[in-house]
């Protein structure tokens, strides 16, 4: 049985004295409960000490956005895995459409930030995802399977324990549109088939994939609840403790 994960990707918000009062909202409306998956906050990298206070894993998780390519050297205003997991992290975000869209990342780039993640002991979440112009042509399947395929079958070690995926049907986010249920299913078992083919059954059973589109405390229980939907990979949302706690609350009802 897969555990949920809901994942707060606050973006470029919240300095440390705003991250840690979210992060505190957020472990005080969770206090005493027992879940039954994952939270974790990733915050932008100046606030993850502030953060890392409050979010020790009981139950709050801490996570980044992003981290380098190398290991060390001069790669200024890079920050890297080993860095990451000194400061708290458990989780880095990698790939997400915005990091494809405004710096044009690689899928060869993605598989050396995968690497040093899973080499720093850290869990990668690798996003992936239609734009509205590839699912308008109807190409959301032809592109969601190269984007796996670049990637996954190329990494040095992944599995499904220190690799989380996350779908993002990018016309969803930010737009006001929200993929259906039945859409993020067909998506997610789509995806799922792929990664069985590539890394095979066990893997393909195993790992998570989460909804990265517009999931919020009104829509959760019907997205979470689908078979193939493993939590979500949470934005605007995740900025204000009670929707956040709220999706959870869905993702908890989600797993009866």
């Amino acid at each position: 049985m897969r555990r949920y994960m809901v994942a707060g990707n606050w973006k470029l918000n919240m300095g440390p004295a705003a991250g840690r009062e979210l992060a505190a909202g957020v472990d005080a409306l969770l206090k005493g409960r027992t879940l039954q998956g994952d939270v974790v906050v990733c915050p932008p990298y100046v606030s993850l000490p502030a953060v890392a206070a409050v979010a020790q894993g009981d139950p709050v998780i801490l996570g980044a956005q992003n981290c380098a390519s190398e290991d060390a050297g001069a790669f200024t205003g890079e920050v890297s895995a080993a860095m990451l997991k000194e400061a708290g992290c458990r989780y880095v975000i990698v790939a997400h459409s915005e990091r494809r869209e405004y710096q044009q990342e690689s899928d060869d780039l993605f598989i050396k930030k995968i690497d040093r993640v899973h080499g720093a002991g850290l869990k990668a979440i690798f996003c992936f995802g239609e734009v509205i112009g590839e699912r308008k042509a109807g190409r959301e399947k032809e592109v969601v399977r190269a984007q796996l395929e670049g990637v996954l079958p190329r990494l040095e070690g992944v599995d499904a324990y220190n690799t989380v995926l996350a779908y993002e049907p990018v016309w969803a986010i930010g737009t006001g549109e929200t993929a259906t249920p039945e859409i993020a299913q067909e998506m997610h078992a789509f995806s799922r088939a792929v990664v069985t083919e590539l890394l095979g059954r066990e893997v393909g059973e195993n790992i998570r994939i989460l909804y990265g589109g517009s999931c919020k405390p009104s829509n959760a229980l019907e997205l979470i609840g689908q078979p193939d939907v493993d939590g979500g990979l949470i934005g605007g949302a995740s900025l204000k403790a009670t929707d956040f706690v709220g999706i959870i609350d869905g993702a908890e009802k989600a797993c009866g």
